[in-house]
Order: structure tokens, then sequence, then C-alpha cells
């Protein structure tokens, strides 16, 4: 009974890349992803993602402890609050950094006062653009791990004296680390994919904010046999990251 609906989801994922395959020319795709501002915006997409994605786990993991064992009232809008870029358009989320971070938002013109220095439109305002949107997958995989694995060793270990801190980095930290790793990979890989909060908050800069998926679309308004190519790529990049950086334990732990 299951294969029938599982078959049409399997198939609503696989059809679209197949369709690339079928549309691109496989015998010009080495040459069309070495050109240099193919590998340009590979190089800034990986590391942009990479920058976020540490971002997301230093923000992300006291964030989710604290959603998970906080008991004021309010914790449910603001956990709301917090995986509100995962329902919001992108593009609402690069307008809304925009408008805090740019030269006549509250807090860009502050910066730009102390600084002398603009954050849109920047390498900084792409991994601000990523950790926005990827952060709250870390967030979600790490609160459902501490909410299912309960408090009850952490009480034992705050009883028998231990300092919050201690009980934080012995006994909540290794419990998060299953769901850690698959939140890091999640969060790198929608960092990656990343594009209408970065081109609304960062723009489309050649060299400084044009990432892989901005070279997509403006390759596809000039070369689509380009744009093609190298959509294959950023989801050939995505495949491997997800295969060889996977957590076995979302395999359940089978081989």
């Amino acid at each position: 009974m299951l294969a029938v609906p599982a078959t049409l989801a399997l198939a609503l994922v696989v059809l679209p890349v197949v369709g690339l395959l079928v549309r691109s020319d496989l015998t010009r795709f080495p040459s069309l992803i070495v050109t240099p501002s193919s590998l340009h915006a590979l190089r800034l997409s990986l590391i942009t993602a990479a920058l976020s994605t540490v971002a997301c786990v230093l923000l992300g993991v006291p964030l989710a402890v604290v959603l998970a064992r906080a008991r004021f009232a309010g914790v449910r809008l603001l956990r709301s609050i917090v995986l509100l870029p995962l329902v919001l358009p992108p593009v609402v989320g690069g307008l809304a950094l925009l408008y805090l971070l740019g030269r006549k938002g509250f807090l860009g013109m502050l910066i730009t006062t102390l600084t002398g220095e603009s954050v849109p439109f920047t390498t900084t305002a792409v991994v601000i653009a990523q950790t926005f949107v990827a952060m709250p997958f870390l967030v979600v995989s790490l609160e459902g791990a501490l909410r299912g694995s309960g408090d009850r060793f952490e009480q034992v270990a705050a009883t028998l004296g231990a300092r919050p801190w201690t009980v934080f980095r012995r006994v909540t930290l290794p419990l998060l680390l299953p769901a850690l790793g698959s939140g890091v990979v999640l969060s790198f890989a929608r960092a990656l994919g990343e594009f209408g909060a970065t081109i609304t908050f960062a723009g489309s800069l050649e060299d400084v904010t044009r990432t892989l998926p901005l070279e997509v679309y403006t390759q596809a308004e000039v070369d689509v046999d380009s744009a093609v190519a190298l959509a294959l790529l950023l989801i050939i990049v995505a495949v491997v990251v997800i295969a060889v950086a996977r957590p076995r334990s979302w395999e359940g732990g089978l081989r």
C-alpha cells in the first residue's frame, strides 16, 4: 500500500533532476563548469556556507538548549519566532535584513557610524543571510533531540554538585552530538543553496557576493547550457556533502 505514494514522492524529487540531465549537454559539461566565474562562485559558496555553518553552531546550540529546557511564559512564542525563517519566503528575510543592517536601518546606521563600513552587498552579508535561513534547521534538530532525551541526566549531575557549565559540557553536549551532526549537514546544505535572501541583502557582485545559485540565475539569462551545467554541479556538491557527512544515525544504525 505504501509503495505507490512512496514511488510518487521519489519521482517528484528525482524526475526534475532527470529533466536537467536530459536538457544538459554532457559533452560540454566539464568546459562549462570550469570557467573563471563558475569556479569563483563555487569557491565563494563553499567558503560562505562553511562560515555560516560555524555561526549556526555557535549561536544555534545555546538557543536550542534554552528553547528545550526553558519553562518561562512565552517560550512557545519565542520558538515560533526562531523558526520563522523556515516558513518565510527568503526574499522577505533578505528585505528584513536589509532594513535592519542597511545604511538606513537602525542597527546598520550604528555600524556605519562606528566603523565607517556598510554590511549589505558584501561577503559578510552573504554569510549573515545564509545563517539567517539555515540556523532554524540546526535548532529544530537539537531541540527535538533534547526534548526526546529528557533532562534527568542533567538533573542528576546537578544534584551531585556539578556546575551548570560542567553539566552542559559533560552531559548536555554528548546527548546532542548525533543531532548536532545531522543539524550541521542540513545547515550547510541549506546555506549552500541559499538564493532569495542573498540576492536581496547581498546582491550579485562577481567575486564578492555571487554564490553558485546566483551564478546559475545569472547564466540562465545569457547561456542556458551553462546554467543547466552549473545547476547540475550544485546538485552534485549537495549530494556529496550529504552523503559523505551524513551521520550514520540517520540510517538507524543500518549499514
